[in-house]
């Protein structure tokens, strides 16, 4: 009986997002944007890149944003330090001093109180027509913010995110191993209509749209996913194209308890928005069908595997050769590295969901990544 019941929930663990990624792969990946993209579209745009204990990157985060092609008169840099204790302030505005071709603004707060306070208060002095968020360690094409602001010129287009990959191997190998899959999702997700899982690498919003939704929560990590899945709810698409990549830094130290707090930021985002109101007449249904199916898989699921995991565990401590054989197979097909990465990536999700009774993790200890 333990078997059986096992057996059956790991088919529901297993089966419905195999069964939601054919969906997406066969249905949404296929269709047409139906957006009118517009290259010339060059609105002015403020770039908000919140910093802390920033020193050995930052002269070349700044170096990359100035060498986008985009009119740097349309362009306006907005650094919000949080108080860093290693001259981060001190070397953006040497920098600023040196390009006096650049519009930068320095912003120096007194101590650290999260990503999202520091960007509502960088959002007090913006004069873009566009917002795009931009973490100091990511790093972008030069054509960067051209491919993100094309698909604004069309008025339903109120957000715009990323793909990512990661810039070493190594740790990075794991997000390899699903970064395939994920990305196709997240695409897939936007061609449907919109996709609730946005990246702070490079994430682009209309300033008239943040300001209509209150700016960035604070009380959650995912600060810029939620913006966006709440901008989607107000009825415009926030999207993430196929076009545009940018180079993450992943950390060679601590990369586990990273990929968690990452977990954590999604599980605070997905609770949150559940509580928002996803059945208002008027709003797409097909968002409202996604932030249902990834609330699942990022809520529900993990949790049944381990409950299914554990049956098995009873099983064979009752001496159950149908458990032991079934523990065995799960076991041995770690070696396929597909099955690895999902197992892990349920072993995050727990842990993070257990960390989140203890911490938020809305501050957290900076992580040196290469």
């Amino acid at each position: 009986m333990l078997e059986l019941v096992a057996v059956s929930l790991a088919a529901v663990h297993f089966g419905i997002p195999l069964v939601y990624y054919w969906y997406a792969k066969t249905r949404w990946l296929p269709k047409p944007w139906n957006i009118e993209i517009n290259d010339s579209y060059t609105p002015k745009v403020t770039i908000i890149v919140p910093t802390y204990r920033e020193a050995d990157i930052i002269v070349g985060r700044l170096d990359n944003i100035r060498s986008q092609d985009y009119p740097g008169d349309l362009t306006e840099i907005i650094v919000v330090d949080s108080g860093s204790d290693d001259g981060t302030a001190d070397i953006v505005e040497e920098w600023a001093s040196q390009h006096e071709d650049v519009n930068l603004r320095l912003i120096r707060e007194d101590k650290r109180e999260g990503k999202a306070k520091a960007l509502n208060h960088a959002l007090n002095y913006a004069s873009g027509d566009i917002v795009i968020i931009a973490d100091a360690d990511a790093t972008w094409p030069s054509n960067s913010m051209r491919e993100a602001v094309k698909w604004l010129a069309d008025p339903t287009v109120g957000a715009v995110s990323c793909l990512k990959r990661p810039n070493i191997s190594g740790p990075a190998e794991v997000e390899e191993g699903y970064r395939h899959y994920y990305n196709m999702l997240r695409i897939a997700e936007s061609k449907a209509y919109s996709t609730p899982i946005f990246h702070g690498e490079l994430a682009a919003f209309r300033k008239d749209l943040l300001e209509e939704v209150g700016g960035f929560p604070t009380d959650i990590g995912a600060d810029d996913s939620h913006t966006a899945a709440r901008i989607a709810l107000m009825g415009y698409r926030a999207i993430i194209p196929e076009g545009l990549w940018i180079e993450e830094r992943v950390p060679r130290r601590g990369y586990g308890m990273w990929r968690v707090r990452r977990a954590q930021h999604l599980i605070q985002h997905f609770i949150k928005l559940l509580g928002e109101d996803l059945g208002t007449k008027g709003r797409n249904k097909e968002f409202r069908k996604i932030v249902k199916v990834e609330a699942f898989l990022h809520l529900i699921n993990p949790w049944i595997l381990l409950i299914a995991f554990s049956l098995l565990l009873v099983g064979a401590a009752q001496s159950s050769l149908g458990s032991v054989l079934m523990l065995t197979v799960g076991v041995v097909a770690l070696v396929v590295r597909m099955y690895r990465v999902w197992v892990l990536q349920q072993l995050n999700l727990l842990v993070a969901a257990l960390r989140n009774l203890v911490t938020r993790e809305l501050v957290w200890s900076k992580q040196a990544k290469v």
